[in-house]
């Protein structure tokens, strides 16, 4: 299995995410001291366009911005391909710019945010930038137990969400029903929303898990469906018809499931990001077990997430400061195919 590799000395990965207009471009969101005291750092990476399956290359290391905090998520902006918000441990989120090869190539990439806003009262956990027809706001998820929607033309929140009674890990807009998204919380419930209720309460609130729920995700083939990972080690699977249960489950082990990641090349497959060290490819159409397994990491996988512009091409990162990509050996043979 090819693997391109990154090492951020001293910054643990959080969350990586591919660039949604350049098939080689990447950023990766870091802390110090594993997120627990110490600043964050954005790294603008490349792939090696021309790496084969013995080189091992690393990836390219563009640019790298620095925060005074933890930064432990990070999303694209959909419309603009130089431009990234993150999450920060400070409450705070940050809009940065000049996240493009010919910037950073001569330096031109400003070192601070262009706008940085701050309501949150605690850390900010997850944030995503809406596509299709919100893709002017911003969703942040914190540990203050609210979610708020920013419109990015603006130095302040449009609605506070409040819905959860404990910390909120993440919250995902649906790519294919316009104003809704979904949040996951240490309550162990899957929140729905409306993102246009001003009122900033929840459609509906289900137990998800019986631990914390630490991911969510949508399907992007069935707009009826998206997944939630959990600290018990399971993934479940919902439809939005029938909401009384979930119409699937997966157990990836005893320990975390940290993130989860639904394919855009096909509606069955899926990735999740582990605290056992591993990160896992599910199919659906073959059964509840993993069809992989990848132990490439030492520590707690945290981020993971599939290239849009590549069939199967999906990368990770870990709290072992390693960033991967790569494509998956049980997916290899479609390609090939």
């Amino acid at each position: 299995m090819q693997t391109q590799t990154h090492t951020t000395t001293d910054r643990h990965g959080y969350s990586l995410r591919f660039s949604p207009f350049e098939a080689n471009y990447l950023l990766l969101a870091t802390s110090q001291m594993y997120g627990l005291a110490g600043g964050g750092s954005l790294f603008l990476l490349e792939q090696n366009a021309n790496a084969t399956a013995t080189d091992g290359q690393s990836l390219g290391e563009l640019c790298r911005l620095e925060w005074s905090d933890g930064l432990f998520d990070v999303a694209w902006c959909p419309y603009a391909a130089d431009i990234a918000a993150t999450a920060s441990g400070d409450g705070s989120l940050q809009i940065w710019c000049g996240l493009d090869g010919e910037s950073a190539a001569n330096q031109q990439t400003p070192k601070q945010p262009l706008i940085c806003l701050q309501e949150h009262k605690n850390e900010v956990y997850s944030l995503d930038w809406g596509e299709k027809w919100n893709y002017h706001t911003l969703l942040s998820a914190s540990w203050d137990c609210t979610l708020k929607l920013w419109d990015c033309n603006r130095q302040n929140s449009i609605t506070t969400f409040v819905g959860h009674n404990d910390l909120i890990y993440g919250a995902k807009f649906s790519p294919l029903i316009a104003n809704l998204f979904a949040s996951v919380s240490t309550d162990g419930h899957l929140n729905l929303w409306n993102s246009l209720d001003f009122a900033g309460k929840p459609l509906m609130s289900i137990e998800a898990h019986a631990s914390e729920a630490l991911s969510c995700d949508w399907s992007h083939f069935d707009r009826n469906v998206l997944v939630t990972g959990g600290s018990d080690g399971l993934i479940r699977g919902w439809d939005l018809r029938k909401m009384r249960t979930h119409v699937f489950e997966l157990y990836s082990g005893e320990f975390a499931v940290r993130r989860l990641a639904c394919s855009p090349h096909s509606a069955a497959v899926l990735a999740s990001a582990n605290y056992d060290f591993t990160t896992r490819i599910w199919n659906l159409e073959c059964g509840e077990s993993a069809q992989e397994i990848n132990d490439q990491h030492t520590e707690f996988v945290c981020g993971v997430d599939w290239n849009p512009h590549r069939i199967h091409q999906l990368g990770d990162c870990g709290w072992d400061s390693l960033a991967n990509v790569y494509t998956p050996q049980c997916l290899s043979g479609e390609l090939a195919a």
